[in-house]
């Protein structure tokens, strides 16, 4: 019983983690995420790190890529400027290796 309810939470996990490449878009209702950033890694949700490489983004990693079109995304995001309306609290970093969830 205990390894099927582990089993749902990565699951519920792995849906929210699952698109990394991202594509930004200018209204909130096309988003499939409200996305807040804030300046201290202790308050993400998730550890984001950008790679300039399609390669690199994984499912589950953290690791984004940014695509310059909206049909090419797993994932459309728009930056909140209030935290109250995010859906998900991130934090950019410099390492790939501190990329994913908290």
């Amino acid at each position: 019983m205990k390894n099927l309810i582990l089993a749902a939470i990565f699951l519920a996990i792995g849906v929210q983690a699952q698109a990394q490449k991202v594509y930004r878009t200018s209204y909130k209702s096309q988003a499939d995420k409200v996305v807040y950033v804030t300046k201290y890694k202790s308050q993400a949700d998730l550890i984001v790190y950008e790679t300039k490489y399609q390669s690199e983004a994984k499912p589950y990693s953290g690791i984004w890529y940014w695509t310059d079109y909206k049909s090419q995304a797993d994932w459309e995001v728009y930056f909140t400027k209030y935290k109250s309306q995010a859906d998900l609290v991130i934090y950019f970093t410099k390492y790939k290796s501190q990329a994913g969830f908290q």
